[in-house]
Order: C-alpha cells, then structure tokens, then sequence
C-alpha cells in the first residue's frame, strides 16, 4: 500500500549544525557540508520511495521527537521496518 503523503519539512540546516556541534574530529565546514549532502541526498530517495502508511506515520512521529529530525534517520527507520517484514 503505497503513501500518499509527501516527504516531510525538516529544518536540517539546524539538525546539521547541532549534529556537528556534538561532534569532534572534523572541520566545522566539512562536517556541515557532508551532513547538508547526507540529508538532502536521503530527503531525495525518500520523495521517490513508498513506504505503507503505517511504517511513514510511525517514524515520522518518532522524528519528531527531541527536536532535531533527520532524513537520513527517517530513512533508516523506515527500511528497518521493511526489513522486519
């Protein structure tokens, strides 16, 4: 049962920039470039995949939780649910 339902809005500048703050290693500019090419990439998969309504309901509330969303993490979610089945 495919979803009807578009790819949602996330802020991932801000995910990003909070994602690099946690992190050492890196360059600031590289590690922000990196995330911002990982999200944008995954938000791009996910606009051309379906996923069954329930699984995409179910992560996309679980994103929401804390504040800082991800496609990439919203992908992840997803294709762990699909491969449970």
């Amino acid at each position: 049962m495919p979803v009807a339902d578009g790819v949602p809005k996330f802020d991932i500048a801000r995910s990003c920039k909070l994602d690099v703050a946690a992190t050492a290693g890196l360059s600031v500019d590289q590690s922000l470039k990196s995330c911002m090419y990982d999200e944008q990439k995954a938000k791009r998969q996910l606009a051309g995949s379906k996923f069954p309504a329930p699984s995409r309901a179910s992560c996309v509330s679980q994103e929401s939780i804390g504040g800082t969303p991800s496609y990439v993490s919203l992908q992840t979610c997803l294709q762990m649910g699909q491969w449970a089945r």
